[in-house]
C-alpha cells in the first residue's frame, strides 16, 4: 500500500524549521559519519538553481543509515543562484559542469566519482533513511546490473496528498504495462537508480541516441551487454519523495492524470527506447 501521510523523516527534512546555517551544521555532522573510509558509494546530484531545495535533499541523504562508506557529489550545472555556495558550505563536494543538460551533468559526476557504485539522486527529492542500503545491496550480486525504485509526491501546489496517491497508483499500473509492452528500461528514473561505476564506464555511460533518454538507455545498455538484469526495489522503505512542481508547471494535476491515461491507451513514440546497440 502506498502511504497517504508523508512519513515523519521525510517531513522532518522537508519542513525542518531549521535555518540554512543550522541545516549546514547538521549536514556536516551527519556527512562525517557517512564518510567512513574510501568511498564505496558515490551519490551524484545534478543541480541547476536549486538553492531552495538542495539543503533539504542533502540533509535527507546525510541522515541515511548504512554500512557503506559514502561520498556525495553535487554537479553544479550553470546555476545562477546560491546553489554552489550552499553545497560547499555543507562540506559536500561540488563540481562545475559548464555544458548545459542532464546528460553532461551526470557524466561529469560519473567521471568524478570514486565509489564502486553510483547512486543517482536529484536536488529536489527527499530520501528515506534506508535508501542507500536498499538500493545498493542487490548490486552486490552480478545477476543485477541496475536497481531502480519508486517515488511519491510531496504536494507544494493545491493538490492534496490523497489525490496524488491515486495518481501514483495509475503510474504504477502504466509502468507495469510498459514493462511488458515496451521495455522495462523505460521505467528507470535518474533520481532513483544505481549501478556499478565500472560497468557504466564500459558501456559509455549516459551517452544515448536521439529519441531516447540517458537513464533508460544506460539501463538498456547495461542489461543488453550482459552485466545483469534490471531490478525494481519494491520495499517502501526505499520510496523517495519528490515535489510536484513539474506537474504544476506542466498544467496541473488533472492534465497530468489525463496525459498518463492517454499514454497508456494510445502509446506514443516518446516511450520507445532504441535497441540497436
Amino acid at each position: 500500500m502506498r502511504p497517504i501521510p508523508i512519513p515523519k523523516h521525510i517531513l522532518s527534512c522537508w519542513q525542518s524549521g531549521l535555518s540554512n546555517l543550522e541545516k549546514i551544521d547538521r549536514i556536516k555532522a551527519n556527512y562525517s559519519q557517512l564518510q567512513k573510509d574510501k568511498p564505496q558509494v558515490s551519490i551524484v546530484i545534478p543541480a541547476y538553481n536549486e538553492e531552495a531545495n538542495i539543503l533539504q535533499t542533502l540533509l535527507s541523504l546525510c541522515s541515511n543509515s548504512t554500512r557503506y562508506s559514502v561520498e556525495i557529489i553535487v554537479v553544479n550545472n550553470n546555476s545562477q543562484d546560491a546553489t554552489e555556495q550552499l553545497v560547499r558550505a555543507s562540506g559536500v563536494t561540488c563540481i562545475n559542469e559548464l555544458k548545459a543538460g542532464i546528460t553532461a551533468a551526470r557524466t561529469a559526476g560519473l567521471m568524478a566519482a570514486k565509489g564502486k557504485y553510483i547512486l543517482n539522486a536529484d536536488a529536489d527529492t527527499i530520501y528515506p533513511i534506508d535508501w542507500i542500503e536498499l538500493m545498493i545491496i542487490p548490486l552486490e550480486s552480478n545477476r543485477v546490473a541496475l536497481t531502480y525504485g519508486r517515488f511519491a509526491f510531496i504536494p507544494v501546489g493545491n493538490t492534496g496528498r490523497l489525490s496524488y496517491v491515486c495518481y501514483e497508483y495509475i503510474t504504477d499500473m502504466i509502468r507495469w504495462v510498459k514493462k511488458y509492452t515496451k521495455d522495462e528500461a523505460v521505467n528507470v528514473y535518474g533520481f532513483n537508480s544505481a549501478y556499478r561505476r565500472e560497468d557504466g564506464l564500459q558501456v559509455d555511460g549516459y551517452q544515448h541516441p536521439p529519441g531516447s533518454n540517458e537513464d533508460g538507455y544506460l539501463a538498456l545498455k547495461l542489461r543488453n551487454n550482459g552485466y545483469g538484469k534490471l531490478h525494481l526495489v519494491t520495499n517502501y522503505k526505499a520510496l523517495v519523495w519528490t515535489t510536484d512542481r513539474r506537474i504544476q508547471t506542466d498544467g496541473g494535476f488533472v492534465k497530468a492524470v489525463f496525459q498518463r491515461l492517454k499514454n497508456l491507451l494510445w502509446p506514443s513514440k516518446q516511450f520507445t527506447i532504441r535497441q540497436d546497440l
